[in-house]
């Protein structure tokens, strides 16, 4: 291999890498930024491990320090770097594929938690005292009020004891109104899909640059071997 492919290799290694350190980075503040945002943490806590904010914070931290790694390991032409980078990239690559699964084989008892939380959370707001579990309250009112949707398959959920989030006035000040006949499940069910699927779109675009930098660190770490470079 010559020189100019070689250097050409490089380049690539550590564009690419920077590239995906960048979308790193940005998954990172965007997952902290849905966290510091979010209104609905309190009321799913099943699968809270793999709440959108959740999984954008820790795959975007995992991905920026493994392709900080590859970055080094192309400037400094490091073969302990470039070799840790290709299995720490290739194990990372391993998980997403796992998560991917998961998601896919187990999506119908994800949405079977999903309902089991929110009449849960729901139960909790029904029979607490005005200034018991405040998140709870202000979590689901704000709910109610985003989606314009009452309970959870129903203003029927409420038992007669209905909030005055289910209004369909703003600013609801009468005794006699009007209330959202629409549960929250199945608007939740699809705002929750809408997250997943734009998660899953920056997963699958930084797994395809994560599967070109894998491919074009072999030959440039085989080509530092056969001339026993990169250990300086």
């Amino acid at each position: 291999m010559d020189r100019s492919c070689v250097k050409c290799l490089k380049t690539m290694v550590i564009f690419l890498n920077f590239l995906c350190w960048l979308c790193g980075a940005f998954v990172v503040a965007f997952g902290e930024f849905q966290m510091m945002h979010s209104m609905f943490a309190s009321l799913i806590t099943t699968f809270w491990p793999i709440y959108p904010a959740n999984t954008l914070v820790v795959t975007g931290t995992i991905v920026t320090c493994v392709c900080y790694l590859g970055v080094l390991g192309g400037l400094k032409e490091n073969r302990c770097m470039l070799i840790s980078f290709f299995i720490l990239l290739f194990i990372l690559m391993l998980v997403e594929l796992a998560m991917a699964s998961v998601f896919l084989v187990y999506s119908r008892e994800i949405d079977t938690y999903f309902e089991k939380d929110l009449m849960q959370s729901l139960e909790i707001y029904r029979q607490s005292h005005p200034e018991g579990n405040k998140t709870i309250k202000d979590d689901f009112d704000a709910v109610q009020h985003l989606f314009r949707c009452c309970g959870v398959h129903g203003e029927a959920d409420w038992k007669g004891n209905v909030p005055i989030s289910c209004c369909t006035e703003d600013p609801c000040n009468t005794l006699s109104h009007t209330n959202w006949q629409e549960g929250c499940l199945l608007k939740l069910r699809n705002w929750s899909a809408r997250n997943y699927l734009s998660t899953g779109a920056g997963v699958v675009t930084m797994f395809i640059i994560q599967f070109i930098c894998l491919s074009i660190t072999v030959p440039l770490f085989c080509h530092f071997s056969r001339h026993g470079l990169g250990y300086k």
